[in-house]
């Protein structure tokens, strides 16, 4: 489908569902920033959604839980200069939005008074990423429960050993509209789908733990067989590696990340410290360093929300810019910031298509969409083969970082111990400890094996959760802080 006939099926998407059953119209929306622009302000928008959305979980061989939801409402925002005011209500109608449009009284006087309204709205032209499907009405409850049923029958099926199976199934239906003081109107309808599964191995009375998943802005038909029965392939034998795993070594040692996944090291140690907001006000590690050397040579960095069907994919973002795919660092140096509107035009920089919100009850800010690191030419043996000592990670849990300075603390779920070139036995209770800065220039070798996750990421900032992917290729990073339990 065309981009612009996409836009068009997604703007009569949005009117049929936001706008029209409650009486409103295009006129209605410009006499609403008529109202805001009364006031000495710079820029409005307002921001409808609407979104189902369900949930399926299965425990001991019964789907013992699901839930489904609808929520709706509408958010409208002033800013003057650099202060905000933000309305919301899941009332959609005349007088909320006439309410919420009085509420900004609260920043007119810091506004230029400068800025006209635009006399009408103009559709702008996404991209087309995805199709607008309804995931949830694609199969029904018993087809759900299905497929839960049959993944945990895989997954037990494939080692005697696994003795326990969790799995979860969820799906959304979401249709944005954002219409903005400029005179530009842009809607999106979003699906997004996600397929969890973990596994409990047991040996003798060592229990250990496997997980996997994935999932995508498609429809359930995305999990197929071959896909369920990769999912089950990787939670199970990660369990079961798990169970032969010995103590992590402690130290400062040369650390080999695999491709995929790992890559959240990379989004949370650096691209959080990337994103305008804490650029601006100067409280990222990379704040001032634009065109400065950040990273090893080699080192090629990019958010790119125009990947066809990934998790942190958009048409357009939630200020109603197409995303796009930046360039952060390229080639070890500082190149660029992810922008929304505001931060943009205080810092005086392109806007990236990063505003980003988790719904209209809350304020956009720049945010990732997906992040990874583009191949070097080492290959991924060549790079296992050079370290003599060291620990290979190639999964990860959780983590946690300081945006200030970029020092982060992650917990490896599946690591190995490399010697003398060779990996040899699994390890467990490695955590990575460093910092983003400074293990940017410490990579000494790039693979050429760059995978993106299989479509997992949640991404939390300023207690907002957005779905963003992640991604990168094999790479050793010297001299990193390991954190074991020997």
């Amino acid at each position: 489908m065309q981009t612009s006939d996409l836009s068009l099926r997604n703007l009569a998407t949005a009117r049929s569902l936001l706008l029209a059953p409650y009486g409103l119209d295009e006129a209605h929306l410009l006499r609403t920033m008529g109202d805001v622009f009364t006031h000495r302000v710079d820029y409005a928008d307002i921001y409808f959604q609407y979104t189902r959305s369900e949930a399926w979980s299965l425990e001991e061989g019964i789907v013992k839980s699901g839930s489904f939801s609808i929520d709706q409402g509408v958010g409208i925002r002033a800013i003057a200069q650099e202060r905000t005011a933000f309305a919301y209500s899941d009332d959609i109608s005349i007088k909320a939005l006439a309410d919420a449009a009085a509420s900004t009284r609260a920043i007119a006087s810091a506004g230029s008074g400068q800025i006209k309204l635009a006399k009408k709205l103009t559709m702008a032209t996404g991209h087309a990423l995805y199709t607008p499907q309804d995931p949830l009405n694609m199969l029904d409850a018993t087809e759900k429960v299905a497929l839960l049923e049959r993944i945990e029958r895989l997954a037990r099926a494939k080692d005697p050993r696994v003795v326990e199976v969790m799995a979860a199934l969820a799906g959304e239906y979401d249709v944005v509209l954002v219409a903005r003081s400029d005179g530009v109107i842009a809607a999106d309808v979003r699906p997004l789908v996600r397929l969890s599964l973990t596994v409990i191995a047991q040996q003798g009375n060592r229990r250990e733990v496997g997980s996997s998943g994935g999932g995508g802005r498609s429809n359930y038909d995305y999990f197929t067989d071959e896909i369920l029965q990769k999912y089950v392939e990787e939670a199970v034998s990660s369990a079961l590696v798990n169970l032969d795993a010995r103590p992590a070594p402690a130290g400062a040692m040369t650390v080999v990340l695999g491709p995929g996944w790992p890559g959240v090291l990379l989004h949370e140690a650096i691209g959080h410290g990337l994103e305008g907001d804490f650029n601006r006000k100067g409280s990222s590690a990379f704040s001032g360093c634009m065109g400065q050397r950040v990273a090893a040579q080699g080192v090629t960095v990019v958010d790119d929300g125009t990947l066809t069907g990934r998790r942190g994919s958009l048409n357009i973002d939630d200020e109603g810019n197409p995303t796009s795919c930046t360039t952060l660092i390229e080639d070890g140096v500082l190149k660029g910031y992810l922008q929304d509107t505001l931060n943009a035009r205080l810092m005086k920089m392109p806007i990236t298509g990063n505003a980003r919100r988790e719904s209209y009850a809350t304020l956009p800010m720049p945010r990732m969409t997906n992040t990874y690191m583009l191949n070097g030419q080492r290959d991924p043996k060549e790079i296992i083969a050079s370290v003599k000592i060291g620990l290979y990670a190639v999964n990860f849990g959780g983590g946690q970082v300081d945006i200030t300075n970029g020092k982060f603390v992650f917990s490896a779920s599946q690591a190995y111990l490399i010697e003398n070139g060779k990996v040899t036995h699994p390890v467990k209770g490695a955590t990575l400890i460093g910092s983003g800065p400074q293990s940017l220039k410490h990579i000494s070798m790039i693979g050429n094996d760059l995978a993106l996750d299989s479509g997992v990421g949640v991404c939390g900032k300023e207690g907002q959760s957005v779905p963003v992917g992640v991604g990168q290729p094999t790479l050793r990073i010297d001299n990193m802080t390991v954190g074991g339990t020997v």
